[in-house]
């Protein structure tokens, strides 16, 4: 849950008290790639009134030309992070600013700004982050296998004896955490050999995506330690099963979860609100344009697929749908008072798709769309035609047919907004997007090699 917020002289107080020597100024870009600058802390309040200057441009795509003037990184007192395994460090999460003006690219402003039109409509938005990844090692011709190589269970999910070989890695991870106060409760072997997840309690939206961040970021620092390296990439093994990074999430009116149905009230036995049912409705009906930033790279079409893998089950969506608790669903109710999207992948940018499913959330409310009938069926086992013929639609199976469907979504483009010379943002995210397609369709694979180098 949330935890008091930060203030700046709570923050001169801890580094005092910690001897804390240096502070990170990070910021992400449109993939969620953090950047920072390190900052003496004896420059601290110079730090908190300009922040950080950075070539915009050469620090990924934010939106920046090479003639822009630079942005300036404002820290966030309220995300003020220690450094678990350097006592003498911290990271603050930070705003993008130019001129003095928050920069409309900036993924977390994009995010504060749709929390504020939630806020306006009297909802706070809460959600806890899943975070999947695997260990692996590279091998010397540039490929990758698992780091574990008694890891070799065909269903290894939930195995004690992974458990325990990755246990030192696991537990400094656990324990990081929960030294940070974020309420580390779970920590587990995942479906695919070699991939793991450890759970952390809930929070407020801008929180639990700064905790998403730096959470990456620890993991890939840890795993380098190990002698390891980690990744969070959607699906690095076409045989097993991909990573996730699923919302759960909830509206919240000061210490009531709006998303609740207040005492056995729901007709349909989820115990969802009316509210969570409209929102729900807003989430169907515009999950296939913003998987485009659930799912926001080529390779996350290659997790959410019809199929198998080497467990049995890929446990990831392909129709729009939900039903309680019901894994095979891409809108799954664990409990009552929350929903679960598992569209989300490992590659998503945190705050952009917080924000996107928040703004379909948000329609749903304003609209008062009603969802149909949840769905209590195996959706992996029902043949294609027949799941088409009933009416239910797929998502998208490329990254360039979800771009296609994003370019047409009025929400998405509304809730991302406006940039530089009265450019709608979304067009700045689908001309990027659209490259990184490009490029790859653009690339001959290995596959392409094989398939088909002497069949003519």
């Amino acid at each position: 849950m949330d935890q008091p917020a930060f203030t700046a002289d709570d923050v001169r107080k801890t580094i005092a008290d910690n001897d804390i020597e240096f502070l990170f100024a990070q910021f992400v870009d449109l993939y969620a790639r953090p950047s920072a600058k390190l900052i003496p802390s004896a420059n601290l309040d110079d730090l908190l009134e300009d922040g950080a200057g950075f070539a915009g441009f050469a620090a990924g795509e934010i939106g920046q030309l090479p003639n822009d003037p630079d942005i300036a990184a404002i820290p966030d007192p309220a995300s003020f992070t220690p450094v678990p395994w350097q006592p003498n460090l911290a990271r603050f999460a930070c705003d993008v600013t130019v001129e003095g003006e928050p920069w409309p690219y900036d993924p977390r402003t994009i995010l504060k700004r749709t929390l504020d039109a939630a806020k306006g409509k009297g909802f706070e938005f809460k959600m806890g982050l899943e975070l999947e990844y695997f260990l692996i090692q590279k091998n010397d011709d540039g490929s990758i296998r698992i780091a574990d190589e008694l890891d070799t269970l065909e269903k290894p999910c939930y195995d004690l004896r992974g458990l325990t070989r990755n246990y030192d890695f696991l537990t400094t991870v656990s324990r990081y955490v929960n030294g940070l106060g974020w309420g580390n409760y779970a920590n587990d072997h995942e479906d695919a050999n070699g991939q793991f997840e450890q759970n952390f309690t809930y929070a407020n939206a801008l929180t639990s995506c700064d905790r998403g961040i730096f959470f990456r970021y620890m993991v890939h620092t840890l795993a380098h330690q190990f002698g390891q390296l980690a990744t969070f990439m959607p699906k690095p093994f076409t045989h097993l099963t991909g990573n996730g990074c699923h919302f759960h999430m909830s509206l919240w009116d000061g210490d009531t979860n709006v998303f609740a149905d207040g005492g056995g009230t729901d007709p349909r036995g989820l115990g969802l609100s009316k509210t969570a049912y409209h929102f729900l409705g807003g989430l169907l009906k515009h999950a296939r344009a913003y998987s485009a930033i659930t799912a926001p790279t080529v390779n996350s079409y290659k997790r959410l697929k019809v199929g198998s893998t080497a467990s049995g089950s890929t446990w990831s969506p392909v129709w729009i749908s939900y039903g309680y608790n019901n894994r095979t669903q891409m809108l799954r109710i664990p409990g009552p008072g929350r929903i679960e999207d598992r569209t989300i992948d490992g590659s998503c940018n945190p705050y952009l798709a917080s924000a996107a499913v928040l703004a379909a959330g948000l329609d749903g409310i304003e609209n008062q769309i009603e969802p149909p009938e949840p769905n209590s069926e195996n959706l992996f086992e029902i043949p294609h035609q027949e799941l088409t013929d009933r009416g239910v639609q797929a998502l998208p199976r490329t990254l360039s047919e979800a771009l296609d469907e994003l370019e047409a979504n009025d929400v998405m483009r509304r809730t991302f907004g406006k940039g530089r010379d009265g450019e709608d943002v979304i067009d700045w995210y689908l001309r990027v997007k659209r490259d990184e397609w490009n490029r790859f369709h653009e690339y001959v694979s290995q596959w392409e090699i094989d398939q088909y180098l002497t069949l003519f």
